[in-house]
């Protein structure tokens, strides 16, 4: 590292002091914790951004924002240049630079990792950097912080976006790599034009139930619902009703709102009540990566009936399914260069309901599972020509393979012109560019489901009513030491403690329809278990039997 670079380092790093006695662990969300003590993670994390974008020579992306936290907490994660996660590869670096004591030790740091990833610091290579950030109040200064982290990298610029999703920002980025123009209009405008195109290819007259355009959507007074008003005014067929803006008097971000409350509680959020019910409604996550469906369903109900990721994933295989059935006419395609053979993979962890795994098996399709965390499943869903992930959390989208497009784009082409075959097609490549195929993204999420609905002809309760959820329980065990349980087969089945396996195993077998599973929490000394069974009365019963055996396994 030459001298000019390590001044400039010491220098700024100097302004932005680290916290005492708190240490930093960047996970799937990366960096989150109370604002006040984030102002050196976020310029280090900056830096971070800066020399990613010098090793990988392309564009990346920084976000501040802590998602469906409380207000008072902000955080900060890196989009890659291919728009999705930061690779995984360098998360022990992030975490290092994140809790280095002090100027000499960062620097020392930094200049040891760039000379073992061969970084050009102060090279012929140059880098940008793309910021964004949530509506929190803390997100103005920490956005300076780091802005100063990326600058203080010589030949990488730092480009601030302004107030955006997070889903955004990871489209901006992977757009940008491919050479194309990432305005927040762009985004817009490539929903909406999709979204106008799935909408002429919908069959007329063919719809069993009548449909209410009528849409209400908790916007958990963050940043989603401010975007959600801009883009639903291109949506002419939609009647988007968007409550929880985060405009003043509205309330807090994600206080009693929000899709992460309305999932976990299970009850109405503010700014909904009585005349809502039986109305089709939807609630969005902080930063708008979430999306979850609800029904209010009586009058003097605190209670709602949640349609989560799960009944999303569903929903969206269902009708991806059938544009593929419909391309399979091999009776009309004649000549076998049309006989591709499209792999169809849907990815869920074991959080996922049993409910819904059995129903997409029954329905024929691939489903595989992966630990939990969204990293896993993007990853295992990019190995398909179309993959689907969601969690149950609402976190969740399509991908579609650029090999499986092409073949799409030529079919689309030489199929007859207006046949039901090449509608399929359309509605294919149409649905990829609406879904986001960066990150899971609540607002494009939220009108891909729109029209599918509206193509199925089905109203919310008709969508409720696909399969019915298995009761389930989530007990969480505090331990001395959490790494002790050793887990494998996508995290449901336990490879130490020994005889830990074998105990969960008795208790299952007890009850229909049993399943549980125990995992290590990544963040504090917990062991997370989850259980279903065919009653509420057995799962309680045993989610409890399981967490005892935890307890005396690691006593």
């Amino acid at each position: 590292m030459e001298d000019r670079q390590r001044a400039i380092l010491i220098k700024s790093a100097s302004l932005f002091p680290p916290p005492l006695g708190v240490k930093f662990s960047y996970g799937t969300a990366g960096f989150r914790a109370e604002s006040s003590i984030l102002s050196s993670t976020v310029f280090r994390s900056g830096i971070l951004a800066a020399m990613r974008s010098l090793k990988t020579g392309s564009l990346i992306g920084l976000m501040i924002t802590a998602s469906h936290n409380h207000v008072s907490d902000n955080g900060v994660k890196i989009a890659d240049f291919h728009g999705g996660m930061m690779t995984q590869d360098w998360e022990p670096f992030a975490n290092d630079l994140a809790n280095a004591s002090n100027s000499k030790d960062l620097i020392e740091l930094i200049a040891d990792f760039a000379k073992k990833e061969n970084i050009p610091f102060g090279g012929s290579q140059s880098g940008e950097v793309l910021l964004g950030r949530d509506t929190r109040p803390s997100g103005e200064a920490l956005m300076e912080a780091a802005k100063q982290g990326v600058r203080s990298v010589i030949d990488v610029v730092a480009t601030d976006m302004g107030i955006l999703t997070t889903p955004q920002l990871h489209w901006m980025v992977q757009n940008r790599n491919r050479g194309l123009r990432v305005t927040e209009f762009d985004y817009f405008s490539q929903i909406s034009n999709s979204f106008r195109n799935l909408m002429e290819l919908i069959p007329r007259g063919t719809s069993p139930e009548p449909f209410d355009a009528k849409l209400l959507v908790d916007g958990a007074n963050g940043v989603g619902g401010e975007k959600l008003e801009g883009l639903k005014k291109l949506l002419k067929d939609l009647d988007i009703h968007v409550r929880n803006t985060g405009k003043e008097g509205e309330g807090n971000l994600n206080e009693r709102v929000g899709a992460d409350y309305v999932q976990k509680e299970r009850v109405v959020p503010l700014g909904f009540g009585p005349n809502d019910v039986g109305l089709r409604c939807a609630s969005l996550d902080g930063d708008a990566d979430r999306l979850v469906y609800f029904l209010f369903p009586s009058e003097g109900s605190k209670s709602i009936d949640l349609i989560d990721g799960d009944k999303i994933l569903s929903l969206l295989a269902l009708f991806i399914n059938e544009q593929l059935r419909i391309l399979d006419n091999k009776e009309k395609m004649g000549t076998s260069e049309y006989d591709y053979p499209v792999k169809l993979g849907i990815v869920q962890t074991a959080y996922a309901n049993g409910a819904s795994t059995d129903y997409l098996k029954e329905l024929g399709m691939e489903v595989v599972f992966t630990p939990t965390g969204v990293k896993y499943l993007h990853e295992k869903a990019a190995e398909y020509d179309i993959g689907i992930y969601f969690e149950a959390n609402g976190h969740g989208t399509i991908l579609f393979s650029e090999k499986f497009l092409k073949w799409l784009e030529a079919k689309i082409q030489d199929l007859a012109a207006g046949s039901e075959m090449q509608k399929a097609a359309q509605r294919l490549l149409a649905a990829s560019n609406l879904i986001n195929q960066a990150t899971g993204d609540s607002l494009s999420g939220l009108i891909l489901v729109e029209v599918v609905l509206r193509y199925m002809g089905w109203s919310i309760q008709r969508w409720k009513s696909l399969y019915q959820d298995l009761p389930s329980r989530q007990v969480k065990v505090k331990v001395v030491d959490r790494t002790a349980v050793v887990t494998t087969n996508a995290e449901t089945s336990v490879l130490r403690p020994l005889g830990l396996q074998e105990a969960i195993n008795l208790e299952v077998a007890k009850y229909s329809r049993g399943r549980a599973f125990v995992r290590p929490s990544g963040t504090e000394d917990v062991v997370r278990v989850y259980a279903e069974a065919s009653t509420q009365q057995e799962v309680d019963a045993l989610a409890q039997t399981v967490a005892e055996h935890v307890g005396r396994f690691l006593g």
